[in-house]
């Protein structure tokens, strides 16, 4: 990713300092940022630290954005049953169900001090080929970050299979709920 992105920056003209680093420990100045952003990521990190970091490196009146883009698996729907085969194919997989907000992050930086909170959210059906939607699921935590080979091979032959017998058509519309929090930095001892 970070070649494509330099790729891309060589193209338009422009000049970005990438860092490498986790999210809970940066090795960034103190106070040193406006904006820090969260492109859905949040739920990766320990939220705990990443949030005392993030207060450490935002400025005093500094935002954090955290954004997410989840697809929405409703009764009778495409995700529904693309979700029921990746249960089916592994049991241990539990972040499927979701409804595209996530309260909890709310609440995790109320209790961390953080102020001003808003959030918002909308859905937007996003296209598909099927093709492209089952390399969307075989590169998912579910699929191909926790499968083997063989059997991430076996799971999109079903998911082709069931794609093409119960939702049949050149362009899938793929429901997606777009959830973001906006939240001022916490207040700093004098």
């Amino acid at each position: 990713m970070l070649q494509a992105a330099r790729e891309l920056d060589a193209a338009a003209r422009i000049s970005v300092d990438y860092r490498v680093a986790r999210a809970e420990e940066t090795g960034l100045a103190d106070s040193g940022f406006d904006v820090v952003t969260a492109g859905q990521s949040w739920y990766w990190f320990e939220r705990s630290l990443a949030m005392a970091e993030v207060a450490r490196i935002l400025k005093p009146e500094g935002i954090l954005v955290i954004a997410h883009f989840d697809w929405l698996p409703l009764a009778g729907n495409m995700v529904l049953a693309t979700e029921e085969l990746i249960e089916r194919h592994n049991p241990d997989w539990k972040l499927g169900g979701s409804s595209g907000v996530h309260p909890r992050w709310l609440r995790n930086l109320g209790e961390a001090g953080y102020r001003g909170l808003e959030t918002f959210s909308y859905d937007v059906d996003a296209p598909y080929t099927p093709q492209a939607w089952r390399g969307r699921i075989r590169a998912s935590a579910g699929v191909g970050a926790s499968m083997t080979s063989e059997q991430v091979e076996r799971f999109d032959k079903e998911l082709a299979e069931l794609l093409a017998s119960r939702f049949p058509g050149n362009i899938l519309q793929v429901p997606h709920r777009v959830f973001a929090v906006i939240a001022r930095t916490p207040e700093r001892a004098a």
